[in-house]
């Protein structure tokens, strides 16, 4: 009899899968659609963005004016007359990316779920969720500490016959490069667990490769920040932290699948 009932789940998780299958042409036009949508929602961030770039300006800055001796006094500057035009227009570029993410994503899943079984769908749904809210947690912690602290150790290198004049496009640039490389290492709990939910990884390996991690780790953030090593342990610490927060979150994901295969062994 369990046998039977689970012959028809089978079955019907195929049927399923059949119901959404679909030409290539179709899955091509959805994706066009999508992409369409897509692009018309990051124009319009785009010129909202655009017309309030000189408070995210502000909002950016605020970290330098945060360790500067007189806030008041802090000044960038620009050498080029088209500079901060296009300074603006990355400005408005990076926020619209910020804050259309959430959507994009949405119609990335949107536009994989069909071909997925509906249990899949619904264990990839929490991953839709956590992944804007670690890219949020990184980019905190690069505005309320990691960028301060950046600024603070260039400012210790003044001397009075030598003062530091920041353009504005450098500075913008650190910090969103800060921002975007701190919002994607902190996916590393997010893609680790969605591994071990297909089977990919397993915890006794990521022990193992502990080692390799570290390696790693300090690679990719001496590779993506700045020359400094404020930045990169800055980065690499949080993100080591995140790898062994991984292993618990993989373990967990093992117990319960564990759990859940003597449940229908027991069934059957």
């Amino acid at each position: 009899m369990a046998d039977q009932k689970k012959l028809g789940a089978t079955v019907s998780e195929e049927d399923e899968l059949a119901g959404s299958e679909a030409p290539l042409l179709d899955h091509l036009i959805e994706l066009r659609k999508r992409l369409i949508r897509s692009l018309i929602v990051l124009f319009i961030l785009l010129i909202g963005c655009f017309l309030v770039a000189s408070q995210i300006f502000d909002i950016l800055v605020e970290p330098y004016r945060s360790v500067a001796p007189v806030p008041e006094d802090v000044r960038l500057i620009y050498t080029a007359p088209q500079e901060f035009f296009f300074t603006q227009l990355s400005v408005a570029f990076f926020g619209a990316l910020f804050i259309g993410f959430p959507y994009l994503a949405v119609e990335v899943y949107q536009f994989v779920a069909p071909g997925l079984y509906r249990k899949e769908r619904k264990a990839f749904i929490p991953y839709l969720v956590a992944t804007p809210i670690f890219f949020f947690v990184g980019a905190t912690l690069v505005y309320f500490v990691v960028l301060p602290m950046v600024m603070r150790f260039f400012m210790a290198m003044q001397t009075e016959e030598i003062e530091m004049l920041v353009r504005v496009s450098e500075y913008l640039s650190l910090a969103m490069t800060l921002i975007i490389a701190f919002g994607i290492c902190f996916q590393l709990p997010v893609v680790l667990t969605l591994l071990a939910q297909i089977e990919l990884v397993n915890s006794d390996q990521l022990k193992k490769g502990r080692r390799y991690a570290i390696v790693g780790i300090l690679a990719v953030a001496a590779f993506i920040t700045p020359p400094d090593p404020i930045s990169q342990i800055g980065l690499a610490m949080p993100v080591y932290l995140l790898y062994e927060a991984a292993i618990l979150s993989v373990k967990f994901i093992e117990k319960r699948r564990a759990q859940r295969e003597a449940a229908q062994q027991q069934a059957s």
